[in-house]
């Protein structure tokens, strides 16, 4: 199903919507298509952009190193299009910042990327067993772990830690901006007063009410003490004033990454949990998965 096809212009809208930013004219640019696959698994239709960059078209015979970028709670798959992402994709590229490779935003509803407690939305069965092979046909990806990267922002962040943490053997690269990360999981009710966004996050995917078991067991915390991480590259940051106080659950994540004697990458940097402190550090996200990829000569046209 094709729902609709960009292609990135001369102009596309700045990161936070504040003004048009103009490419360079001489600059190869990158493109960008947003379709959809069709699952088994879930009984739907399931929409994700791609975003090729420069030269993919030109060069039929070139193959390239993958990173999924997962979206946040209330986002779907065009949130680089909307927001104007690819704008600061391109720029990396034209400053050759960042090495060329697939970047995949798969829609991921409110499943915060896991299969939920009520069996009915098994999505971390669609991505592994159908969204990857699907990828891995239609574009010219290169194999192999080393290759494929995953990478999330806010839910997406949890979704990204949670999927390489789980599945290590196919992830060579994981990185989170502002992951959703609770050392515990708040006492949320139905019709509680807690904020609708609280009920939201933690409702739905871990049972209404959220199952604490459950929860548990699917926590990357949890799954940060056992996974098998040798040799997988880790970076994930988080706003200092995280509005969900998910910046404890980061400082959670570096405390048990560090007692295992995992090697990996962490900031806190001043800022809440919005779209400026996304924009503000996702190039440095880029920018290190494209060195986990092994593309740190990116002087090449």
């Amino acid at each position: 199903m094709n729902r609709a096809r960009r292609t990135v212009g001369t102009a596309v809208l700045a990161f936070l919507g504040l003004g048009l930013c103009a490419l360079p004219s001489h600059a190869a640019t990158g493109s960008a298509e947003c379709l959809a696959v069709q699952s088994r698994i879930l009984h739907r239709p399931v929409g994700y952009c791609a975003i090729l960059p420069p030269g993919y078209h030109a060069d039929k015979t070139r193959r390239y190193p993958v990173l999924y970028l997962l979206h946040g709670l209330g986002e779907n798959d065009q949130f680089l299009i909307r927001s104007g992402g690819l704008n600061l994709v391109q720029d990396l590229w034209d400053n050759r910042r960042m090495g060329k490779f697939l970047i995949v935003t798969p829609d991921a509803g409110s499943s915060f990327d896991i299969n939920s407690r009520n069996g009915r939305e098994r999505y971390e069965d669609f991505f592994i067993q159908e969204f990857l092979p699907y990828i891995g046909r239609r574009y010219r990806a290169l194999a192999g772990r080393r290759n494929r990267g995953i990478a999330g922002l806010s839910m997406g962040g949890y979704g990204a830690l949670h999927l390489a943490f789980r599945h290590p053997q196919l992830f060579g690269s994981v990185s989170a901006e502002s992951a959703a990360l609770l050392e515990r999981l708040p006492a949320v009710t139905v019709a509680g007063p807690q904020p609708q966004a609280l009920r939201m996050m933690f409702g739905g995917a871990f049972g209404s009410p959220p199952d604490p078991a459950f929860w548990k067991q699917n926590s990357p915390l949890t799954l940060a003490r056992t996974a098998q991480l040798a040799g997988m590259k880790i970076y994930f940051d988080c706003g200092a004033q995280d509005d969900y106080g998910f910046d404890r659950g980061a400082r959670a994540l570096d405390r048990i990454l560090t007692a295992r004697g995992i090697p990996h990458e962490f900031h806190l940097y001043p800022g809440g949990h919005n779209w400026r402190y996304f924009a503000a550090h996702l190039p440095a996200l880029l920018e290190f998965e494209s060195h986990a990829f092994g593309l740190n000569n990116i002087s090449h046209p």
